[in-house]
């Protein structure tokens, strides 16, 4: 299919809620294609459609290391988190050359439209779990640098900008 263009921060589309899939066709299956090949270009373990311009509740994630492992997931919301907390490095190709360390649960339950259309609930740990969730904060007009204070996220931002230039 087609590597996509990831829209620069601080498009105003990154902070606008995707809108809900009513159900799993050609022309969605085509965006998560699109999706699949942007992120292993980049490469990356998720993106969210609203990362290349497309305003509907889809993401893909694999963070497998083998690759191939894709869950794709249309209307994802989280069911359940654990208690216990992992950090990790994040970042976004919206707003390259910058990343933050992001506190998250370590493991989630999620619900969501598969790539059959049906609807799956599926436990994701680790990786998988950290970027599931990175990506529904891009599915709901979040930025993982929303998770910092208002100080690292100035800093964070100010360095993204010295960056760009």
């Amino acid at each position: 299919m087609t590597v996509r263009r990831c829209l620069p921060w601080p498009d105003k589309r990154l902070r606008t809620p995707a809108a809900p899939v009513d159900a799993i066709t050609d022309e969605i299956r085509a965006h998560w294609q699109d999706m699949i090949d942007t992120m292993e270009a980049m490469p990356g373990v998720g993106l969210g459609a609203p990362q290349i311009g497309v305003m509907l509740r889809l993401a893909v994630v694999d963070a497998s290391e083998a690759r191939g492992q894709t869950v794709r997931m249309a209307n994802p919301e989280v069911l359940h988190a654990s208690a216990q907390p992992r950090d990790h490095e994040e970042a976004s190709p919206n707003l390259p050359g910058v990343s933050a360390r992001i506190t998250r649960p370590r493991a989630v339950t999620v619900r969501y439209l598969n790539a059959d259309g049906e609807i799956e609930e599926k436990d994701f740990v680790g990786l998988w779990a950290t970027s599931v969730q990175h990506q529904i904060d891009h599915l709901n007009g979040r930025m993982y640098f929303d998770h910092l204070s208002k100080v690292k996220r100035d800093v964070l931002l100010r360095k993204a900008r010295k960056f760009g230039r």
